[in-house]
């Protein structure tokens, strides 16, 4: 296996200034400097701090190097920067391969993990090649090197976990999420319900949603724990005119989202609502302007004034009466892509944070607590949030890039990928949503159902999109039992063969192994399986 330990005093360490690449001379034990720069490995019980010093000088990127050659036989699984897009895997040593946060390594007898502890101050990401391993710890503030003064940057804690024999890979994945995150942040219930997006794609309105949620409302019967309807995108005045941003207050076709939350309530579901808080249209000062595209202004929430801005929206948004807040876009608003083209440059933005004495990941961590802290009671869905910094936040995580109401394959390799190779996170991280089932014509019942299936059982959010009166009977039965199985805990759902394919097909759920079929199957097949799914 790969011998290294997060005590494990690495061969070489670097800095990458706004001019430069320096190697470091190692000063003592744990210590690493040259002129006017100094890293620290501080030892914590099992975990070792990174700590910088740079009082002048502007520092982007810090390198760990440890050259000691793992064996070429392992499989190895990486994370991803935020959501999952599909291509998540146990694959062979890949050098160019930059896996965010942490990593995982199986020999056939045990599972290692690699990794920094949840919530640090840097973008992580790790490769490991033939020769040996890298850690490299992202400190850019924006575009440009971080400025910290007489600060002392802590910017990530390493974390290493040696494997049990005997214990399988996917036991091993769950044990060492729960080491990188300490206290995890969790829903008071489990999630189910309705959300519009998959089948109205923005198309909606007050009393359209009020049809959602009596249709919702009655594909439930659990007393204790009602169902959400989850209004997404379009509901904001700038819908129909042109970008996705704020302000965030209700347009003509939601004019009092008050009292939409009151009748919603009534209708028996927990209203939750959709926002995207760094984008705007608004006539704010700009000063607080990072840039402008044509969907409007985009925020700089390293400045203080952005930060309360942010706070009194979500605050507004749950003060209507919305128990839960799903928030999205903030990666892209920062870093200007998505986690699928970030690799090892998270940051394609040319564009300064006003504030350069903070990280990038410390800025988007501060943006987080206040969304956390201004959502009161009201659970928390970070979409398009970067994994490590949302975890111990918010209750829940839309682990995967979209899955669709048109489009079975995007289902298929976004959804079952997601659900599968982040399953791990699951109650360790957050709760963990692979997203919705999109419930329309265009996509194969046949297949949509096992997805249902595998959502309804796998002991993780249950979010369906679907059209009031565009069901069948059967569908609406289907439905009802998915929603009976959502409402109660269950015991989180293992992929079986993940170790051998993208798309795990085998699955064991509350006890039972459950064989599913990714293909469009006949009807008299699927009505076989069915009979003991529900069991």
């Amino acid at each position: 296996m790969i011998e290294i330990t997060a005590q494990t005093e690495p061969s070489q360490v670097f800095v990458q200034t706004d001019t430069e690449w320096k190697a470091l001379e190692r000063v003592r034990e744990g210590e690493w400097g040259t002129t006017g720069i100094a890293i620290s490995l501080e030892k914590e019980g099992d975990a070792t701090a990174v700590v910088l010093e740079a009082p002048v000088t502007p520092i982007r990127t810090i390198k760990l190097r440890w050259n000691e050659p793992p064996p070429c036989s392992l499989r190895i699984l990486g994370d991803h920067w935020e959501r999952a897009y599909g291509d998540l895997e146990w694959r062979g040593i890949v050098a160019e391969r930059a896996m965010p946060w942490y990593f995982l390594a199986h020999n056939g007898v045990r599972t290692d993990g690699f990794g920094v502890m949840t919530g640090a101050r840097s973008f992580c990401y790790w490769q490991l090649d033939t020769g040996g391993l890298t850690l490299t710890a992202d400190v850019t503030s924006g575009n440009a090197g971080v400025r910290l003064g007489k600060r002392r940057l802590q910017a990530a804690t390493i974390m290493t976990m040696r494997g049990k024999e005997g214990e399988s890979p996917f036991e091993a994945a769950k044990r060492f999420c729960s080491v990188l995150c300490e206290k995890p942040v969790l829903p008071k219930q489990p999630v189910y319900g309705g959300n519009n997006w998959y089948y109205a794609y923005g198309n909606s309105s007050h009393e359209a949603i009020l049809e959602d949620s009596r249709f919702i409302s009655s594909l439930s019967s659990h007393a204790s724990n009602r169902p959400y309807m989850v209004i997404d995108d379009g509901w904001q005045y700038i819908s129909g005119k042109g970008g996705n941003g704020g302000p965030w207050v209700g347009n003509a076709k939601f004019p009092d989202m008050e009292r939409l939350a009151g009748e919603m309530k009534g209708l028996g579901v927990k209203p939750g609502l959709w926002c995207r808080p760094l984008l705007t249209a608004e006539d704010v000062p700009a000063g607080w302007i990072r840039y402008t595209t044509a969907d409007g202004h985009v925020l700089d929430p390293s400045i203080p004034e952005v930060i309360e801005h942010v706070r009194g929206s979500v605050k507004s948004m749950v003060g209507w009466g919305f128990e839960l807040l799903k928030h999205d876009f903030t990666t892209f608003d920062l870093l200007g892509q998505w986690g699928f083209t970030m690799k090892s440059k998270p940051n394609s933005l040319p564009q300064a944070f006003r504030d350069g004495s903070r990280t990038t990941a410390e800025i988007t961590l501060d943006l987080y607590r206040a969304i956390a802290e201004a959502s009161g009671q009201a659970d928390v869905i970070g979409c398009n949030t970067f994994s490590h910094l949302s975890a111990g936040l918010f209750e829940i995580q839309r682990t995967g890039d979209d899955t669709s109401g048109r489009w079975w394959e995007r289902t298929r390799y976004m959804g079952v990928n997601t659900m599968a190779f982040r399953m791990p996170q699951h109650n360790t991280f957050y709760s963990h949503d692979a997203d919705c089932l999109g419930l329309t014509k265009e996509v194969p019942w046949e297949l949509n159902r096992q997805w249902l299936h595998l959502l309804a059982g796998s002991g993780t959010p249950l979010f369906v999109s679907v059209a009031p009166n565009s069901t069948t009977r059967e569908q609406q039965a289907e439905l009802r039992r998915a929603f009976e199985m959502a409402a109660i805990e269950q015991q989180p759902a293992e992929p079986l063969d993940w170790l051998e394919t993208t798309c795990p097909s085998r699955w064991l759920m509350n006890g039972k192994e459950i064989d599913y079929d990714w293909n469009k199957l006949s009807i008299e097949v699927l009505e076989e399986k069915e009979s003991s799914w529900w069991r």
